[in-house]
This record gives structure tokens, C-alpha cells and sequence, in this order.
């Protein structure tokens, strides 16, 4: 009897130690393979860094901490296609401030034809010619020399980056304001869009952010478009059901997409803004007035509006207000009416 019962028992070691070896061997297995998608993952969004050619900007006074402090972001779309790939116009120009303490951001779209001096030319240009005349870096000094308020982060994408994110989270909803159709930039095809709520995938969503011809708002219309689009997209990446597609968009990141986010600050900004949506986002709007008088369509910010943007914008950043002067500012309309 005696005998029998420590067979029993050995028998019942040896199996719980199967059962616990099986177990072992597939907790290792699955901490390895996420321990490779983690490193994959990880060097594939890493080859998205590109530091900037200065610590901070000159409109700092110390330098800050992404998931600390508040921050600004240039969102630059690169139309590269006719370059090769090399400094093409900037498409769409974005000014983002986030507040981490309140979780909000604000949105600013930047017309492309608007006009500003370039001293290494001794003339006047569009904003979106900057990135061809000299890169990211004299894009973000445009943009900081036109809204005085500093440009902390940039990041860049360029036409497949943008549509194939927006395919790996599953496209973006948005309101279309009124019938029309654009052509793709994929082949000649004509693609139609209605009035109301749709779905659209990548390819839709670049030509419902690039249409500007047919909309009677002209470039204030296609800025609207493009904000929609972008809150919709952080929408979806910030979605619960797309956490799971991180490594994909990762990789996209280092194929196509050039920023100085590195990516330790990316992984706590996900965490720190989990569960942001679009209603956490206000609009901002810079207006002026269209100049054709030298022959070449530019956009002529107002100065009262470009005092109320810079008001708005270094509030939400924490740093001075500016100080709008109302004779200054009647005269500036005045001059453009």
C-alpha cells in the first residue's frame, strides 16, 4: 500500500512538472516574441528620428519636457513626388500646441500661399516654398518669425505615409461639406464624394485634404478638410482597438515620416493622452485677405488676426500673452481692405 501511494505521488510530480515545463516554455515564447515586436518595433519607429540643428528654440528661454511641459508640433505633408523625394513643398502646414496637465490641443492650418520675406532671397514668397528653398529647419523659422511663438517639435510626411497610416487604423469618418469630386493621385480616376458622413481609406482622405479648386471657401475650406482628417486620424490611433497596430505604424513612421519625437517620448505621450478624441481639439483660425497684385496669388494674414492666433497659442503654451493694439490693428485692416 505504502509502496503504491508513492508511486501515485511520483506519478503526479512528474506530470506537474510537465504541465509547469509546457507552461514555462510557452511564457518564454510569448515574452520573447513580444520582446522582438517591442525591439522591431521600436527600431523601426526609431528610423523616423531626425534631430533639429539646435537644443531649443529661440523663442524658449529653457528647454522643456514633452509629457511635463506644454508644447507645440509642426505638422508638415511633404508633396515630393516631382522632387524624388528630395525638399519638396510643403502641401499642408500645421501648428499643434498640446497641454499635457489638461489633456487639450490646439489646431492651427497655415494657408500655403501665405506671403513672407526671405532675407537669403532679398524678396517675398509663399510659406510653403520654404521647405524647397532650405528644409525643415527654415520652414519652422517661417513659421515662428510669422506666429512668434516657439516651434518645439516637428515632424514630416510625405504623400504614402499619410494614406497608408490612415489604412492600418482603418480610415477616418468625416463630414463632407457638399458634393464633389477630386482626381486620385494613384491613377487618372475620379473619385466622388457626397454630402454627410463617410468612411474614407487613405487614397480618399489625401484627395478630400488636397481638394481646394471646386470649394467655394477656397484654401479656408481645404484647412477645415485637413483638420478634420487629422483629428480623425488621432482619433483612431489613440482608439483602443488600434493599440494592437502599433508596430505597423511604426514601421510606416520609419519609412516615410521624419520627426524629433524620439521614440521613449512617443510611447509616454500615447500613454498620457489615451483616450483623447476630437472634442478635446479647438480650431484655430488665422484670416486675412487674397492679393494677386503682383500678378502671383498670395495669402495676406491680417494683423489683428495674426495678434489674436499669437494671443491664443502662448496662452495654451504657458508663456506670455501678446498684447493686441487696437489703433495698430484698425489701421493694419484699414491697409488691407
Amino acid at each position: 500500500m505504502v509502496n503504491s501511494r508513492l508511486e501515485k505521488k511520483k506519478k503526479k510530480g512528474k506530470r506537474l512538472k510537465r504541465v509547469l515545463y509546457i507552461f514555462l516554455t510557452l511564457f518564454l515564447a510569448v515574452v520573447a516574441y513580444g520582446g522582438y515586436v517591442f525591439y522591431e518595433t521600436y527600431q523601426a519607429a526609431n528610423g523616423a528620428f531626425t534631430e533639429l540643428d539646435r537644443d531649443k528654440s529661440k523663442y524658449r528661454e529653457t528647454e522643456i519636457e514633452i509629457n511635463k511641459d506644454p508644447f507645440s508640433v509642426l505638422i508638415m505633408g511633404i508633396e515630393d513626388y516631382s522632387t524624388g523625394g528630395e525638399n519638396g513643398r510643403t502641401d499642408t502646414l500645421m501648428v499643434a500646441t498640446l497641454n499635457p496637465k489638461d489633456k487639450t490641443m490646439k489646431l492651427l492650418s497655415i494657408p500655403r500661399d501665405t506671403q513672407v520675406y526671405y532675407e537669403h532671397l532679398g524678396y517675398y514668397s509663399k510659406i510653403n516654398h520654404a521647405n524647397a528653398y532650405g528644409g525643415k529647419e527654415m520652414t519652422i523659422d517661417k513659421v515662428e518669425e510669422l506666429l512668434e511663438v516657439p516651434i518645439d517639435y516637428y515632424t514630416t510626411v510625405n504623400f504614402d505615409g499619410f494614406k497608408n497610416v490612415i489604412d492600418i487604423v482603418g480610415g477616418v469618418e468625416v463630414e463632407v461639406p457638399f458634393d464633389f469630386s477630386e482626381k486620385s493621385d494613384v491613377d487618372s480616376s475620379r473619385i466622388y464624394f457626397t454630402e454627410g458622413l463617410m468612411k474614407l481609406n487613405g487614397e480618399e482622405a489625401l484627395a478630400y485634404a488636397r481638394m481646394r479648386k471646386v470649394d467655394p471657401r477656397g484654401d479656408f475650406g481645404r484647412n477645415d478638410r485637413q483638420k478634420q482628417i487629422i483629428q480623425s486620424a488621432l482619433s483612431e490611433i489613440l482608439s483602443p482597438g488600434n493599440l494592437l497596430k502599433v508596430d505597423d505604424i511604426a514601421r510606416e513612421m520609419g519609412n516615410n515620416v521624419q520627426t524629433n519625437i524620439r521614440v521613449s517620448e512617443g510611447i509616454g505621450l500615447s500613454r498620457l493622452y489615451a483616450g483623447f478624441n476630437a472634442s478635446n481639439i479647438e480650431n484655430v483660425s488665422l484670416d486675412g485677405a487674397d492679393d494677386t497684385s503682383t500678378g502671383v496669388y498670395y495669402f495676406i494674414p491680417y494683423e489683428e488676426s495674426i495678434f489674436e492666433v499669437r494671443s491664443a497659442l502662448k496662452q495654451h503654451l504657458g508663456l506670455e500673452s501678446a498684447t493686441v493694439q487696437t489703433d495698430q490693428t484698425e489701421d493694419s485692416i484699414d491697409s488691407n481692405e
